[in-house]
């Protein structure tokens, strides 16, 4: 499961600001399209809903929402904002937890997925997706592509961000699909804070033979919101997964 302790207070006060550009209209905008269209009209379950980014911008929009979540402080930054009322949370692991359904979408999105470090784990949500699920249902993820073609040999870090604001380098395992992802913000005031996360990062076959024994099939897998077509240079898919009309309940 995820480091519950990983997301305490001290990182949800300020995890808004940190990720300010997943608030964009033109990065958030694109994602609540979708998955609203992906919806058809249903409830959606967001799993790892965090501070509310994504799950309160699709009620806002008129899709009703619920979402699990592992950490109590995220999901206590995500009660102050408005509709947050609307938009049930349930504490506890992602990967097991379950909420009155069926849902007619069930998403996972900013590589969440990754969070659960061992393949089990990662089954296992895909699996508990999967029961979430009306019969022709979806499961979405969006998750990023390990930097594995831009590693020198011999070598275990790969720097993918230097901003102003932000210093990012990925530090990876390529033996146990392992990354641990080196973050430092710099704030309005000049101060710096420090934030390390660890994940499991898979391949598209992998995630596609998760879902396969969660009894889903592929239904479309894009590079990302635009639906660009996912190639060997996209740094993300976003991978939708059908349950089969006919499927258990």
């Amino acid at each position: 499961m995820r480091d519950d302790g990983l997301f305490d207070a001290t990182v949800a006060a300020t995890y808004d600001a940190d990720h300010a550009d997943r608030f964009a209209p033109e990065v958030l905008g694109p994602a609540v399209d979708v998955l609203a269209e992906l919806a058809e009209g249903g409830r959606v379950l967001e799993l790892a809903v965090g501070t509310g980014r994504v799950a309160l911008a699709l009620h806002a929009a008129g899709v009703e929402a619920a979402g699990i979540e592992c950490s109590q402080a995220m999901a206590d930054v995500m009660a102050a904002k408005p509709g947050a009322q609307q938009v049930p949370v349930v504490i506890g692991d992602m990967a097991t937890t379950r909420v009155p359904g069926p849902f007619s979408l069930v998403f996972l999105v900013y590589s969440s997925i990754t969070n659960l470090l061992t393949q089990d784990a990662q089954l296992a949500c895909f699996a508990n997706a999967a029961a979430h699920l009306a019969p022709g249902g979806r499961f979405v993820i969006e998750v990023g592509v390990p930097p594995l073609r831009r590693l020198p040999p011999g070598s275990k870090f790969v720097a993918h961000d230097a901003s102003a604001r932000h210093i990012g380098v990925d530090e990876i395992d390529v033996v146990a699909q392992r990354m641990t992802c080196h973050h430092t913000y710099v704030r309005d005031d000049g101060s710096a804070s420090v934030f390390r996360s660890h994940h499991r990062y898979a391949s598209p076959a992998e995630y596609d033979l998760m879902a396969r024994l969660a009894g889903l099939d592929l239904f479309e897998r894009w590079a990302g919101w635009d639906r660009a077509p996912f190639t060997a240079d996209s740094t993300s898919h976003i991978s939708v997964w059908q349950k089969p009309i006919g499927g258990a309940g």
